[in-house]
């Protein structure tokens, strides 16, 4: 394992940007730094959530996004499946305690029907160009000792690889056929293997008024946030979570053979708490009951 880690603002820079900081795409981040601004509160970044197809011509999966990361020093830490959706998901930790978690998830196409197969497939490797280069890494690798504008180009093409869309736009028809068997497969051709979702961590709040996930989804739902019905996971539990609705931003996809943008759900901001184990730790992982309920906030 890589525990000598570039230093603390490097990685965070890249995860900082990766978590969709510009406020008009996913403005509930907004209310949400209002509302622990006005407790007086602190937040911290728990984990980022990225999404990705799994399929063997051209060859992708979450092994795309996680070599980004693997050379910044991050390690799978656990793997989880979600039979029903076909999906499977690695959760990546650094050694380093200020560096968020990632949660790098990939839909098994292989186990979708013919007709789902077929659209995947088809739209995903038209002009498929992986921009995870060796070159790329090895920069990755290289940034404790890269020089200031080294170490800015590296990230930036990092960011870069992960916002660009990595095939042609798709289809509107293909998307909204595929929604009806998966709609994180749809999610995917539109945005690539973009950011989902990232979470504010509810034990960094270290305020009464925001103490539990009760009490700050109560609060972004009375500051006019749209927020998920349910929270998951039982009160006592070790993690607790819940999101705010996905935000809807304008998506390039061809329409009648035109290219146009259309309104698809983007990402969301979720909300988890993290409580002690019985030997007195923090739990750390992800329980797969909760987080399939959560893929669902992307739904159409």
């Amino acid at each position: 394992m890589r525990i000598s880690a570039p230093p603390v603002a490097i990685p965070l820079a890249l995860t900082s940007a990766l978590a969709p900081s510009d406020r008009a795409r996913v403005s509930y981040v907004n209310v949400y730094e209002e509302i622990v601004a006005n407790h007086k509160a602190t937040f911290f970044n728990d984990h980022i959530a990225l999404r990705s197809l799994a399929l063997q011509e051209p060859c992708m999966g979450i092994f795309s996004s996680a070599r980004v990361f693997e050379a910044l020093g991050y390690r799978a830490a656990e793997c989880y499946s979600f039979e029903d959706k076909h999906l499977g998901a690695i959760y990546y930790q650094h050694p380093h305690p200020q560096f968020p978690k990632l949660f790098i998830s990939e839909l098994r196409v292989s186990e979708l029907s013919a007709t789902g197969r077929e659209l995947v497939a088809s739209a995903a490797s038209e002009q498929y160009q992986s921009r995870v280069t060796g070159d790329l890494l090895s920069a990755l690798r290289q940034l404790d000792t890269a020089s200031t504008g080294g170490q800015e180009a590296a990230l930036e093409e990092a960011v870069d690889v992960m916002h660009a869309l990595p095939w042609k736009v798709p289809r509107l028809a293909d998307v909204e056929t595929l929604h009806q068997e998966t709609q994180y497969g749809a999610w995917v051709l539109v945005h690539g293997n973009n950011v989902n979702h990232f979470t504010a961590l509810i034990n960094s709040h270290q305020v009464a008024g925001l103490d539990s996930i009760d009490k700050t989804a109560a609060a972004l739902a009375a500051a006019g946030v749209p927020m998920k019905p349910h929270i998951e996971g039982a009160e006592g539990s070790y993690l607790r979570q819940t999101a705010t609705a996905a935000v809807k931003t304008p998506a390039r996809m061809l329409v009648d053979g035109k290219e146009r943008e259309v309104e698809w759900p983007y990402a969301y901001f979720e909300l988890a708490q993290r409580d002690a184990q019985r030997d007195g730790s923090r739990y750390e992982g992800f329980f797969s009951s909760q987080a399939t309920n959560l893929f669902e906030m992307t739904k159409q």
